[in-house]
């Protein structure tokens, strides 16, 4: 009997220990004046007046801009509507669809796996997915021949996370494989299972690592994720990364109880001002999903956002919880493209992220500031050597920088010390 006490008088003393860390991670980021992290306030408020005015002349219906340095809050502002026929504001927890910044996710989720042994960087794809094996990659046919030529090399982890592997989307381009992909309906596919069958009958468009091309390699490293893991995403997401970053409000679709802070989306009115792009009936983000896209499928806050991003600024690390080693959130941050490869102009890719490799002279970007967008108009991006996170939403598609345009500069110019 004594045994069974010490047992349970130390079972009480470790769940004791896990509400004292829980209460460490779940609290909120501290907050502080511009000034005490050595920001300036006017230009901040120079920003703020440029959100303004994008409102003000219908370009956008409203945005949330939050801006941490040195680990704290320093500027969180709304603007504008989140519901122009509801005359709802846009509101600090108002949540919102985050479509491609579901990339970086995704491919946090994976390294975790691959810190664990799961899987290696240039393992090729079909080892751990069976239906991408002996991938072919296109040709234009001459007479006689097929249009199919063999692969130098299969895709590997790494080409999916930097986007070298040779899979496109098929929606933004008008080549052969595009067409492919659209005649195989591949985002009309049931779950990730099938569309990763979809994809194996399919050529590649060029050579693994030739070349950088966005496509659908963060929904295959979804997919793998799922594999490895043996969880379906969303489980996986929620237990590794959601839970313990307390990202509340992030998931692959907006719960009932929620719909009310969903934002709606807008575009531009051929007459003018704005118009609905995307009907909250119709919404595919408003039920659970069957098809998981790590590549875009999912809601969040920014709120949320931030503390993955400060996760990342503190290189894999919040509060009392660790979700990746340092170094391989460094590893993930730098430049991942092949030699002569780049996107974008002269930008670099990393494993789930761009990444500037230069400085720009307009400063709206600074040397080794690494980040990614949403196809709803959403922005993040981070500056180590700054500090500095800052997450700018809007609710406008087709995807627009006007937002990111009109605030970055003025972000970057704010940094007095």
């Amino acid at each position: 009997m004594s045994v069974l006490r010490d047992v349970r008088r130390w079972a009480l003393l470790w769940l004791a220990g896990l509400v004292v860390v829980s209460g460490v991670w779940a609290g909120e980021l501290p907050s502080a004046k511009p000034e005490a992290v050595g920001l300036s306030a006017a230009k901040l408020a120079e920003a703020d007046a440029g959100v303004e005015k994008l409102v003000e002349d219908g370009k956008a219906a409203g945005a949330v801009v939050m801006v941490a340095r040195k680990g704290k809050i320093a500027h969180f502002e709304v603007f504008g509507l989140r519901d122009i026929e509801a005359k709802k504001p846009m509101e600090r927890d108002t949540i919102m669809r985050f479509y491609s910044m579901s990339k970086p996710i995704t491919s946090v989720a994976a390294m975790i796996l691959y810190e664990e042994g799961k899987f290696k960087l240039d393992d090729a794809v079909g080892r751990h997915v069976p239906e991408l094996k002996g991938l072919k990659v296109y040709r234009r046919p001459a007479d006689g021949e097929t249009g199919y030529a063999e692969a130098k090399r299969q895709p590997t982890v790494r080409d999916l996370m930097r986007h070298t592997s040779g899979f496109t989307y098929g929606i933004f381009g008008d080549t052969p494989v595009d067409r492919m992909y659209r005649q195989k309906a591949i985002f009309g596919s049931r779950d990730l299972k099938q569309m990763a069958e979809k994809l194996g009958g399919l050529p590649l468009m060029f050579q693994p690592g030739a070349r950088w091309h966005y496509g659908v390699s963060t929904d295959m490293l979804g997919y793998l994720v799922e594999r490895v893991s043996g969880q379906r995403l969303d489980e996986f997401f929620e237990e590794r990364i959601f839970k313990p970053l307390d990202m509340r409000d992030t998931g692959f679709y907006v719960p009932a109880e929620k719909a009310g802070r969903f934002s709606r989306c807008y575009g531009p009115n051929k007459s003018g001002g704005l118009r609905e792009t995307v009907e909250l009936g119709s919404d595919r983000f408003l039920t659970p999903p069957s098809q998981l896209s790590g590549g875009g499928g999912l809601v969040s806050t920014a709120r949320d956002y931030m503390r993955f991003c400060q996760m990342l600024l503190n290189k894999g690390r919040l509060g009392g919880v660790r979700i990746l080693k340092a170094e391989t959130v460094e590893m993930m941050t730098r430049n991942q493209l092949p030699a002569d490869v780049y996107w974008a102009g002269r930008n670099g890719f990393g494993l789930g992220f761009s990444v500037q490799l230069m400085e720009d002279r307009s400063g709206r970007s600074h040397v080794g500031e690494y980040g990614w967008g949403g196809a709803a108009s959403t922005h993040f991006w981070i500056s180590p050597k700054d500090e500095l996170a800052v997450v700018a939403l809007s609710q406008y598609m087709p995807f627009s920088g006007q937002l990111q345009g009109a605030v970055k500069s003025l972000i970057y110019a704010a940094i007095e010390e």
